[in-house]
């Protein structure tokens, strides 16, 4: 069977649906944004991400400062999608030998401005060699309280729906990137066709056109773990009942936290948070700016549910927005458009094995 036809989630599923703890100190494993382990007084929360060259960002516009600092953050995002708090990293890496020690540096220097902003200690890893370019690997490792703890499979019908700070941006960044990286490239295979020589010294000093889009680019190269969100919510006393980061897009992690709680779900397309430029960006390369927050991904925002009696406590929350609510499951995943239509919401997020 094609990997593709049955996706990441649907692979993971499938090898990991026999899988029987053996240990009295594994509370959860596959299925949650880290698996949680029981020691003395606090439970630990362990995550790893990978990202893949060519796969997972391109180092044709990508900072390798600026890749330092997301890879952490993604990581650090799965921690505060749990509820807990991030304590270390280890960093594993392969590299080609295209990359020197001064590039390296960079990385690192980007890892470390992550880990200081969320005070998270760096210890370990290990590094390799790589005949395909650079490959990252992390693994953070935090804790919670046994109590504090918030998984997928906690929302409950009634329960209200709400996502933190605006979504799609990242996903446009991309395309507004993808799209000045092919008008750099046009031009050099032109100039290249005709042995233009003076062509070609000037797209040296090629500029992309990103005026006016700088937000997009850095929602797409520096992504933010929202760490600041959870404070908000711990001080405002609300507990969500079921949480996630938003890493593949707005419906794929909110089916799952559907699937994984037997519920179904209603949400509103005005009430989907987008920032400005994000809306002009889409409407200039002719794209459903609706279809972008619900599918892009890489927003790294926090989509969580929480008890109807919190309502007016969300609404005092600054940067977060009640998107909608949780039904039975048999009403299903219903998508409410500004003119009053419904739609089935679907998953169409980011596959990364499609």
């Amino acid at each position: 069977m094609d990997i593709s036809k049955l996706g990441e989630f649907g692979l993971i599923d499938r090898l990991t649906k026999d899988i029987e703890k053996k240990n009295e100190s594994t509370l959860r494993g596959v299925g949650d944004d880290c698996a949680v382990l029981s020691y003395p007084d606090s439970r630990v929360l362990v995550t790893t991400d990978m990202l893949m060259e060519g796969v997972h960002f391109d180092l044709t516009y990508t900072d390798l400062r600026n890749l330092g600092y997301k890879a952490v953050m993604v990581n650090i995002s799965d921690v505060f999608a749990m509820n807990g708090t991030p304590r270390q990293i280890t960093v594993s890496l392969a590299l080609s030998k295209r990359f020197t020690v001064e590039d390296m540096e960079l990385f690192y220097e980007g890892l470390r401005a992550a880990c200081d902003k969320w005070n998270v200690d760096i210890v370990g890893g290990d590094t390799t060699s790589s005949y395909t370019g650079l490959a990252i690997s992390i693994t953070c490792i935090g804790e919670a309280a046994p109590d504090a703890i918030v998984y997928r499979d906690g929302a409950r019908e009634t329960d209200l729906i709400c996502v933190s700070g605006d979504l799609g941006a990242a996903y446009m960044g991309l395309q507004l990137l993808e799209r000045e990286k092919s008008v750099y490239y046009q031009q050099v295979n032109e100039a290249r066709k005709k042995n233009d020589k003076n062509a070609l010294a000037e797209l040296a000093n090629f500029q992309p056109d990103f005026a006016g889009k700088e937000y997009l680019l850095q929602r797409q190269l520096k992504a933010e773990a929202r760490g600041d969100i959870i404070a908000r919510l711990r001080e405002a006393g609300i507990r969500p009942t079921a949480m996630m980061d938003i890493s593949d897009g707005l419906s794929s992690e909110l089916m799952h936290i559907c699937k994984q709680s037997h519920v179904g779900c209603r949400i509103f397309e005005k009430n989907i948070p987008i920032d400005y430029q994000t809306a002009v960006m889409a409407e200039e390369m002719n794209m459903n700016v609706t279809t972008c927050a619900l599918n892009g991904g890489e927003d790294y925002e926090l989509l969580f549910t929480v008890p109807i009696g919190d309502h007016s406590k969300i609404e005092m929350l600054e940067d977060v927005k009640l998107i909608g609510h949780i039904t039975k499951e048999s009403l299903g995943h219903v998508l409410v458009t500004r003119d009053d239509n419904e739609f089935e919401l679907k998953a169409q997020g980011w596959n990364p094995l499609k």
